[in-house]
């Protein structure tokens, strides 16, 4: 939809009306004089042959280049979706044991490797990309850095590990959005009964500092956490509790769920569990911090995931002023008429 940005540029459009309006006015007065002239054969052997309703195609084209110049005056502007100037995105990726899993081929772990480097390749040359990995705990891999080839060489370092911290995972990522805030991790208990999360405190007080102030959620366009796990929180923070500091931040998480739903059987070394994909927790996390929840089922599913996310967090939706467009088509308008003036009459208009 276009918007003017100036209103009185309607005042510039009064003397082009009343040019058209003195143009057919004209015209039907040279029409009443014709008609006095009643030797119609002679008329038709003086008169310019195959002219007809062109002769007036030059000056409708010069009255709408005007119309147009004139609307170029008062700043149109559009809706278009333009690339962040500062975009962060932190692929939080889990790598727990579970993620060997052969129901999406090859196995878990190597089909989220491949779709996250085909969304590193696919991000624009000034989106910074970090990578952090959880399991029972969450590790810094890759900071946010423009280079995708240490970017890339992050993704293919991971180790699997027992566990799975999705509250870990978002702090983490949060901390390397915000560098300046502090996030406690330290009391909470890794050694919590599978299934339960322990609580986390909020957001600390810095020295000298008061926290920083919540914002509406969704509302930092800066930045944005994709999380991929395919189970549910066995330690660490409460993920739910995480995402509403995230939101507090106004960073979105959108999350993706990898693997069947009805969970696989893992064990090694005497030990073995079913581990199900909490999809309730991830469409919470992505609920309350205005993010999105992905499932993926096969590696295709995940692949088209991160490609559709790709234009979600690098590209918004800005107000572009387009009077330069205007202008151009104004002055394309104005040549187009002169020429054919000049082409067929041997004038110019």
């Amino acid at each position: 939809m276009i918007r003017f940005l100036e209103p009185a540029w309607l005042l510039a459009v009064i003397p082009v009306l009343l040019l058209a309006a003195a143009y057919v006015w004209r015209t039907l007065h040279r029409r009443a004089y014709a008609m006095k002239f009643t030797n119609v054969d002679l008329l038709k052997s003086i008169a310019p042959k195959g002219i007809g309703w062109r002769r007036h195609f030059p000056a409708v084209a010069f009255v709408l280049a005007l119309l147009i110049l004139a609307a170029a005056l008062a700043r149109p502007s559009v809706d278009a979706k333009q690339p962040l100037e500062r975009a962060t995105i932190m692929l939080a990726i889990d790598v727990s044991l579970s993620m060997e899993s052969t129901d999406v081929a090859p196995n878990r772990i190597k089909a989220a490797q491949a779709a996250a480097r085909a969304f590193v390749n696919d991000t624009p040359m000034n989106t910074r990309v970090g990578v952090v990995s959880f399991a029972g705990t969450a590790a810094v891999v890759q900071p946010p850095t423009k280079s995708k080839d240490d970017i890339i060489a992050a993704i293919d370092r991971f180790q699997l590990q027992r566990g799975t911290a999705v509250g870990a995972g978002i702090l983490v990522s949060l901390k390397l959005v915000f560098p300046d805030v502090e996030f406690d991790l330290r009391n909470w208990n890794p050694r919590v009964d599978q299934g339960k999360s322990a609580p986390i405190d909020r957001v600390q007080k810095q020295k000298d500092k008061e926290p920083p102030k919540p914002v509406p959620p969704g509302s930092y366009t800066g930045a944005a956490i994709i999380l991929l796990t395919d189970g549910q929180t066995t330690t660490g923070p409460d993920p739910i509790e995480s995402a509403r500091i995230a939101a507090e931040r106004g960073v979105r998480v959108f999350t993706v769920g990898i693997g069947t739903e009805k969970g696989e059987m893992i064990g090694a070394e005497g030990w073995s569990m079913r581990v199900r994909l909490d999809e309730d927790a991830l469409k919470q996390i992505a609920t309350v911090t205005r993010g999105e929840y992905f499932y993926a089922g096969t590696a295709n599913d995940l692949k088209k995931v991160y490609e559709g996310m790709s234009s979600r967090m690098v590209l918004e939706t800005k107000e572009m002023e387009v009077t330069s467009l205007f202008s151009a088509a104004a002055a394309l308008l104005a040549l187009i008429a002169v020429g054919l003036s000049m082409v067929w009459y041997n004038r110019i208009l």
